[in-house]
């Protein structure tokens, strides 16, 4: 099975949580201890191990912030 590995522009990133609505593995949160310069909790990766690569967080992110690479 194929691996992934997501990462977010963090700065840019605005919380607004779709990403997490369509990620198949539900491992996408809010990081609630983070603040970005923008005022907002940027979403980041739980537990990468899980991500199977699929690009749905990346394709749902629209300010582009999402990175996914593919094992």
């Amino acid at each position: 099975m194929a691996k992934g590995r997501v990462s977010f522009d963090q700065k840019y990133c605005k919380g607004c949580g779709l990403c997490i609505s369509v990620c198949p593995k539900k491992i996408i949160e809010l990081d609630m201890s983070k603040v970005n310069s923008k005022g907002y909790n940027p979403a980041h990766v739980v537990r990468m191990e899980e991500c199977i690569g699929c690009s749905s967080c990346a394709l749902m992110c629209p300010d582009a912030v999402i990175t996914v690479e593919r094992d």
